[in-house]
């Protein structure tokens, strides 16, 4: 389909700078824009692409202002970087919708599915589990028995959901998700390992999306639990009884250790590890690669490993930095008291 730069401003209600005629049939970034296409500018360090760029329309913020002549038709909007996304989201809802169930699936007897489901290929839903309205399950994906999946989730191929799990409406987990796998639970008895059996589940709230090859472990007793909003990135590893607050959001290869308590509005750098039975505030942000080994109240910024506050942590770093030049200090009035012992003994 093709839009002019009028109707794209009109949808976003932006102001057009340039030609209200210029068209466009498919989005590019910016820094490999092509004529015909429309891109995006929200990260300063892609300004100078804005000049250079061969994109047709490009989106900018309302308060930025370009310094060199552009050829490309702009449009203003309030936030660039999340009127792409409603474009993006526009284009993705325009492709044609899965729909009807596969012949080669396997759906026990005592599930009803409604009309609206899709069903691929040698996918699995075991006995009594609920499907809601609008669901999307593609190929190979297992569905354990007594699992609940509400409506308008999308679950792409390779998903496994263990026996009693519960996933709530507009959700996605994408390929290879495994939700409700054991926690990892064993006594030691001697110099042996007995398995903890981990008889509870993993519950999902509406809006959650886990990125690939993701696992959340089931409970050992009553629910691992990942609230409203949350999104999860790829690699992502939720131990047993871990609870995540409403609109938390984790970069990729985070771990994080049972029975761990994550406030809302969180943000997760990647590799971020928490120990087990700690608590996280509301509104905590955690630098990449940070380790947290013990509780942080709300609306902190914290980095490193162990992680401290974000002032205490740069300032750790900025004498780590130092480090050399203190050693060879030492090492120069360690030379110097050995001189000045040599001449006392003369």
């Amino acid at each position: 389909m093709e839009f002019t730069a009028q109707q794209i401003a009109d949808f976003l209600q932006g102001e057009i700078i340039g030609n209200p005629e210029a068209k466009v049939n498919n989005l590019s970034k910016i820094e490999e824009g092509a004529p015909g296409t429309l891109s995006f500018l929200a990260n300063s360090k892609y300004i100078h692409y804005l000049y250079e760029t061969k994109s047709s329309i490009v989106l900018i913020n309302k308060d930025f202002t370009p310094e060199h002549p552009v050829k490309a038709t702009l449009i203003r909007v309030k936030d660039a970087y999340s009127s792409m996304a409603m474009l993006l989201n526009m284009v993705e809802a325009a492709r044609q919708p899965k729909s009807g169930i596969n012949p080669n699936t396997f759906i026990a007897t005592s599930v009803s599915l409604p009309a609206s489901v899709y069903v691929g290929a040698y996918s699995y839903i075991g006995e009594n589990a609920i499907i809601g309205e609008n669901v999307k399950i593609y190929p190979q994906v297992y569905i354990g028995e007594n699992v609940k999946i509400g409506h308008d989730t999308i679950l792409y191929p390779g998903v496994k959901i263990y026996r009693d799990c519960v996933i709530g409406n507009n959700c996605t987990l994408h390929s290879g998700v495994v939700i409700g796998a054991d926690g990892f639970g064993f006594a030691p008895m001697g110099e042996t390992y007995v398995k903890i059996a981990q008889i509870g589940n993993v519950v999902l709230e509406d809006y959650v999306e886990i990125g690939a090859n993701t696992t959340i472990d089931r409970a050992t007793m009553g629910s691992t639990r990942i609230h409203r909003g949350v999104k999860l990135d790829n690699l992502i590893q939720v131990a047993h009884n871990v609870e995540i607050g409403e609109n938390t959001v984790m970069a990729a290869q985070c771990g994080i250790a049972g029975s761990t308590k994550v406030g809302s509005h969180c943000m997760f750098g990647g590799q971020v590890g928490l120990a087990g039975h700690i608590n996280i505030g509301n509104h905590v942000n955690i630098g990449a690669q940070s380790g947290v080994t013990k509780d942080f109240e709300d609306n902190q910024t914290i980095f490193g490993s162990p992680a401290q506050p974000k002032r205490e942590a740069f300032r750790t770093a900025g004498m780590i930095k130092r480090l050399p030049n203190v050693l060879n200090l030492v090492d120069e009035l360690q030379q110097e008291v050995k001189r000045l012992k040599q001449k006392l003994g003369e």
